[in-house]
């Protein structure tokens, strides 16, 4: 598996652990991770970004939360990997009260084939289906279907996948990456070029 999966997994784990322990009173159940790493050459060098979104009682402040995630479950978990250019987002919404499917419904499941081409798209568990455009998980995966289409389209690549990883309430994506499994005519870091 890779780096990144390996290590949002063991966050999750950490970040239950720490609750069921009562060494943070204040979490409660829900919870989601996120890490994103830098490869080169296909190596894991550094951890960029990690996200922690994680449920509380309502009396917590948001510092002490953001404090204790990245004391007590970040950085003993992927401590060898963290750079001081390392950016931490716990919490990006700020508070997380309510939880389980009363503060997150949708369709997840349902349609996620349809939604990525009979499964052909690589994709993180976000659904489209039954969500309103703001969200990431739709909104993100049609502009990455439009920059891809429009690779192809432009005969840049005979095929292309474009996948964006976001944090809530963080407006740019914490990664990009495109993929045009070998059939690409020009480098594909010279498509991550931005040109004004």
């Amino acid at each position: 598996m890779s780096l990144s999966i390996v290590l949002a997994h063991n966050l999750a784990k950490k970040l239950t652990d720490i609750r069921k322990s009562k060494k943070i009173d204040y979490l409660r159940p829900d919870g989601k991770s996120q890490v994103t790493v830098e490869y080169h050459n296909g190596t894991p060098e550094k951890v960029t970004a990690v996200v922690i979104a994680t449920q509380h009682s309502e009396d917590t402040e948001l510092e002490q939360i953001r404090k204790d995630v990245i004391e007590k479950v970040i950085k003993p978990v992927c401590g060898d990997w963290i750079t001081d250019e390392t950016k931490y987002y716990v919490n990006g919404t700020g508070k997380f009260v309510i939880g389980g499917p009363a503060g997150d419904t949708g369709l997840t499941g349902r349609k996620i084939i349809v939604d990525t081409y009979g499964g052909h798209g690589a994709h993180g568990g976000g659904c489209f289906s039954g969500k309103d455009p703001s969200k990431v998980d739709r909104c993100g995966a049609y502009v990455a279907r439009y920059v891809a289409k429009n690779i192809v389209a432009a005969d840049l690549a005979d095929k292309c996948e474009v996948q964006l990883a976001y944090c809530i309430g963080v407006a740019d994506p914490l990664s990009v990456l495109v993929e045009c499994g070998g059939t690409n005519k020009i480098p594909e870091e010279k498509m991550y070029e931005r040109k004004y």
